[in-house]
């Protein structure tokens, strides 16, 4: 390949990924592309409601995420656009400037989109995805459950037609029992209907594009039988028109300072939000994504979405959940479902305007229903306690909080695991095994037993200020468990690829402890890179260099050569 189009490659994965794109693929993405397209025009549209503009707005925002997204995202299947939290942060950051203005709300919009997008690619300029590498598993499964239950939530209102208040599940269900007269039935079957036709297909007809024929068939009774009539939602008239470019006024500095600080916050929660579903797809599907080019990815789409009289955006789990489950293959979805709005804003308005929401939200809670994946929270609880409980305070946290906290509580919690596994890490005393080669942990090992007078212990961390004093204690410990008295200890630093000054000056008052006990003090298998360490502090002097052993059996041996009349101290010779 060109060097110049090596380097746009770099830049723009997804136009690569379409260059190697297969034919097989499409199909599936086609499917997608029209079904999402299907879904995401009228949840756009209540979008930007949400976030204090008119409707058009919301068509206008999915059009530069659909097509920038496709070409500087990694994941083939990340939906990006308009969605519930950037939209409700959006709401908020910009009415209370706006006061009651439409114009100067959309303004303010567009220029908060400028914001998110260019401190998104500050970030990546900054090279900071690597705080993605604090989203483990559990917490990936987790994310996604919690964001399955909220996605079904969201969607119970239009499913039974009823105007609820409560915006949690156990209380919207609530409302239900106790004022089953808001049911409107035939919305409530319209979508029940929906939702065993979807699961029906998938599990008979599995390749087959469910949700789009679903929608088809669902706007076919509806027009059949006029439910839009009788009570049963549709999405009605979609206004017309493409977006013009344009430059956002600035506002006052006062303001400013208040959009800054709000489009910090939308790009923090809109990054871990968009790198959290990617991950978790990508981990589902057998995938990886670049964590970096997501941010830059996150920056492009807002500065497009900035010029094009949008307002910020984020991903969306829902339309991703949906492109997922048609088998979706590549970004050319994304194209696909952009080409689809274009040509609605354009001419086929009328076509969408009996399709039932009732129809759309039963899409979501089957799409919602795959993300829940009950068999790995079964794994990792018998894998491992911690990693299950972790998923489970992931979801909770999501559930009970919101999105952001209750991932932040998560990655808090897996930084203390890590840390406490840091913090008190294994560590063994080897020895010799009757009939087996090598030396092993004695723990280990029935009949095992230590080379008497000789302990040699491995510390399996790098020492630094949080394990120091567990360092020097379990080393004091082993040595008094000895049976007989040590004349020598050896570490055996294999697994130490670091220290710190902390750690470095408690090796140095351990050296005085044993050499006062009259015990040996020996290094083995000391990396390079440590002894480059130790030796800027001085240790390698106070010990004697010939106390370093390039192996085990070399301090072995030279235990064993020792004079025998009396123990030798620190920097004599062995």
């Amino acid at each position: 390949m060109p060097r110049p189009l090596k380097a746009l490659a770099g830049v723009l994965p997804g136009l690569a990924s379409l260059r190697a794109y297969r034919r097989p693929w499409l199909r599936a993405d086609l499917l997608a592309g029209i079904t999402v397209a299907a879904y995401l025009i009228p949840q756009c549209m209540a979008y930007a409601e949400l976030a204090g503009l008119p409707p058009i707005a919301g068509l206008w925002a999915i059009l530069a995420p659909l097509l920038l997204y496709a070409l500087a995202g990694s994941s083939p299947q990340l939906s990006v656009g308009p969605e519930s939290t950037t939209a409700v942060m959006t709401a908020a950051a910009v009415a209370p400037l706006a006061a009651g203005n439409p114009a100067s709300t959309a303004g303010l919009a567009s220029l908060l989109a400028l914001l998110v997008g260019l401190f998104c690619c500050l970030g990546a300029w900054g090279r900071l995805g690597f705080l993605a590498d604090l989203l483990s598993k559990p917490i990936l499964v987790g994310y996604m459950a919690g964001v399955a239950v909220i996605m079904i939530t969201g969607q119970i209102g239009k499913i039974t037609g009823a105007a609820l208040k409560s915006e949690t599940l156990l209380g919207q269900l609530r409302e239900l029992l106790q004022r089953p007269g808001t049911i409107h039935l035939p919305t409530l079957l319209l979508a029940a209907a929906v939702l065993v036709l979807l699961l029906w297909i998938q599990r008979h007809w599995p390749k087959a594009p469910g949700p789009l024929l679903a929608v088809l068939l669902a706007t076919g009774v509806v027009g059949l039988f006029h439910l839009d009539q009788r009570g049963v939602a549709v999405i009605g008239e979609i206004p017309a028109g493409l977006p013009q470019l344009s430059w956002p006024a600035l506002p006052q500095p006062g303001q400013l300072r208040t959009l800054v600080a709000s489009a910090l916050g939308i790009a923090l929660v809109g990054y871990s939000d968009n790198v959290l579903t990617a991950r978790s797809f990508a981990t589902r599907n057998g995938y990886r994504i670049d964590a970096n080019q997501e941010l830059l990815a996150l920056g492009a789409v807002n500065l497009g979405n900035g010029l094009l009289q949008g307002f910020p955006v984020s991903s969306s789990g829902s339309r991703t959940a949906i492109a997922d489950s048609l088998g979706n293959r590549s970004q050319l979805y994304s194209l696909v479902a952009f080409v689809s709005v274009v040509l609605v804003l354009l001419f086929l308005r009328p076509l969408l305007v009996l399709f039932p929401k009732a129809a759309l939200g039963a899409i979501v809670i089957y799409a919602a229903l795959r993300l829940i994946d009950i068999p790995e929270f079964l794994r990792m609880r018998a894998f491992k306690r911690s990693e299950f409980r972790l998923a489970l305070v992931t979801l909770l946290g999501v559930l009970v909080t919101d999105i952001l906290i209750g991932v932040a509580l998560a990655v808090g919690l897996s930084v203390i695991d890590l840390f406490a596994r840091l913090v008190r890490p294994n560590d063994a005393v080897l020895g010799e095994v009757p009939g087996l080669a090598g030396l092993h942990d004695v723990a280990d090992w029935e009949g095992a037993s230590t080379i008497p007078g000789l302990l040699i212990f491995r510390y399996d961390a790098p020492l630094c200020f949080a394990n120091a004093e567990h360092f020097r204690r379990r080393v004091v410990e082993a040595i008094e468990a000895e049976p007989l008295p040590v004349e020598w200890f050896v570490l055996s630093a294999e697994a130490i690829v670091e220290i710190d000054i902390t750690a470095a000056d408690m090796l140095a008052e351990l050296l005085r402890e044993l050499t006062d006990r009259g015990i040996v003090f020996a290094l083995a298998r000391v990396k390079q890179d440590l002894f480059g360490t130790l030796r800027r502090t001085g240790f390698p002097d106070q010990l004697g260099s010939q106390w370093f052993f390039p192996t085990l059996a070399e301090a072995i041996e030279a235990f064993r050569a020792r004079p025998r009349s009396t123990a030798p101290s620190a920097g004599s010779q062995p």
